[in-house]
């Protein structure tokens, strides 16, 4: 794992990289969200207050001013605590309640949220890239 002052700090961390806002603080946010969302809201679990507006689809993807990455951090390291018991709790043909009210097995959730992590990880290579300048997956001497 990269340290957070390798990439300038905090305040690079939460520059927004592109027009809508987007930076890696408010993505890893988001997926501690979902996590939380798709796993424990769908299985009939708790959850601690998520960063979701009915108003705003993208409240999730930023984060309040007076939350620090080491909040965001944390957060999502409850989020994937929270998962894990779920799945370790649930058959992979159990079906619980999306979001939307839509039946979805455990099976379609864990496939949904590999492609939903899979998605944001490219995301934040590219903003990544865009804090530091480097490229590819090695360090260059």
């Amino acid at each position: 794992m990269v340290p957070i002052c390798s990439f300038g700090g905090d305040g690079s961390l939460r520059r927004p990289m592109t027009p809508p806002g987007t930076n890696l603080p408010g993505l890893l946010q988001h997926l501690a969200a979902v996590e939380y969302g798709w796993f424990c809201k769908t299985f009939g679990r708790e959850t601690e207050p998520l960063p979701f507006d009915e108003n705003d689809e993208n409240a999730d993807l930023r984060v309040p001013a007076g939350t620090s990455t080491a909040d965001v951090l944390a957060f999502y390291v409850r989020a994937r605590a929270a998962a894990d018991q779920v799945i370790l709790e649930t058959g992979l043909e159990e079906t619980g309640a999306s979001w939307d009210g839509q039946a979805v097995s455990m099976r379609w959730v864990l496939v949904h949220m590999l492609e939903e992590t899979a998605r944001h990880a490219g995301h934040v290579d590219i903003l990544r890239e865009l804090i530091d300048g480097a490229t590819g997956d090695h360090q260059r001497d």
